[in-house]
């Protein structure tokens, strides 16, 4: 089968989630990978074509729905009108004709395939905010209802929907299914120890603020930073760039993680039994990820403003890495959403009969992994 998919350039989580399901996919299909934004290095082994990324917009450390909207408007214009952006995925994609394309929260793919009349499937986390109907206190759950408003204008009506989340929530269609989360393999050959050092990951540097990095120089014990924008050491603080193998090695080796409130990591360090601290963004999604992770045990939130040192050496302190419910739970589901996605993908695939021409050995060559890192 030829499969197009396409993956969101903001953050890391939507590259890595691909990863897991790339890496089994290219192994049964043909598949053109999209990408742009801080995916594209990630994913650079499935070399992928580049695509426009949207972004947010912050005011200091706090998203802004104003901003967001003044550094999207260009995108957001060509996702309405089809604009430049669209036409020019159009092309590449009717040039590879594939019979399915997939998206991780990619809409200018999915807006493409649409107009070509392509088979869509949706596969990401940001789903149990569009697609299901998460539990949430009251005022978070209006929020969660605007945010899942926007993204599902932003996605448009996707044939199949396929959500991946550590926690349960119920679908708000019969075509939408909720798989457990996708972990890259990496993570599922790395042994957790416990080397002693804090992972730190805030994935924006305008968070690492003085005060936070303050309080992560004083929390008497060595921390690695990633995303911090600067690379070196100052005292026991060292900062690494972003690195596949390198991030996957200190998290299975770290005491315990401090991160914003993403799925992606959260998953793997579920998997991994790493206690976590957590600083979510101003995003009722984070949020949500942040409370369903405290219900099962294997997390603290803190707020930014919050953080000092006393704080992080009482958690480290207290930390135990595959203690509590943190070691028990160990939801690697990436044979479940293989199955659930080839499900997807045979039932949306054109018959046989009909199906599109042979691609060229030029376009099967865009497809083939290159060696991994």
């Amino acid at each position: 089968m030829r499969l197009a998919y396409g993956v969101h350039g903001y953050g890391r989580g939507h590259a890595v989630r691909s990863l897991a399901v790339l890496s089994r996919l290219t192994s049964r299909h043909e598949v053109l990978v999209l990408a742009g934004g801080d995916a594209a290095p990630l994913l650079r082994r499935y070399r992928p074509l580049p695509l426009p990324a949207f972004t947010f917009g912050y005011h200091g450390t706090r998203l802004s729905a104003a901003r967001t909207l003044r550094a999207n408007a260009a995108l957001l214009a060509a996702l309405a009108l089809a604009g430049p952006p669209v036409a020019r995925i159009e092309r590449l994609l009717d040039s590879f004709r594939p019979e399915v394309v997939v998206s991780d929260s990619e809409p200018l793919v999915l807006r493409a395939a649409g107009r070509l009349g392509i088979p869509r499937l949706v596969f990401d986390h940001v789903g149990v905010v569009g697609w299901c109907r998460p539990p949430a206190p009251l005022g978070d759950a209006l929020r969660l209802g605007r945010d899942g408003l926007a993204y599902r204008l932003l996605m448009g009506n996707p044939e199949r929907v396929v959500v991946s989340s550590f926690f349960d929530a119920p679908p708000r269609r019969a075509d939408v299914r909720v798989v457990p989360p996708v972990l890259r393999e990496r993570v599922l050959r790395a042994e957790a120890a416990d080397a002693g050092h804090l992972l730190v990951y805030l994935n924006q540097p305008r968070l690492l603020t003085p005060a936070v990095l303050s309080a992560i120089a004083g929390a008497g014990a060595p921390a690695v930073v990633y995303g911090a924008g600067r690379l070196g050491r100052e005292g026991a603080v060292r900062f690494r760039a972003i690195d596949e193998a390198a991030f996957v090695d200190d998290l299975a080796s770290c005491r315990a993680v401090l991160a914003t409130a993403g799925h992606q990591l959260a998953a793997e360090a579920l998997h991994l039994g790493k206690p976590l601290l957590l600083c979510p963004e101003d995003s009722a999604e984070q949020r949500l990820n942040a409370r369903e992770l405290v219900r099962l045990g294997a997390a603290r939130v803190v707020r930014p403003r919050e953080l000092s040192a006393d704080l992080l050496r009482a958690f480290l302190a207290g930390a135990t890495p595959r203690g509590g419910a943190a070691g028990r739970i160990r939801r690697d589901g990436n044979d479940r959403a293989l199955e659930v996605l080839e499900e997807q993908l045979a039932a949306l695939a054109a018959p046989p009969s009909s199906a599109p021409q042979a691609s060229s050995a030029g376009a099967r060559a865009l497809c083939t992994p290159s060696s991994p890192t």
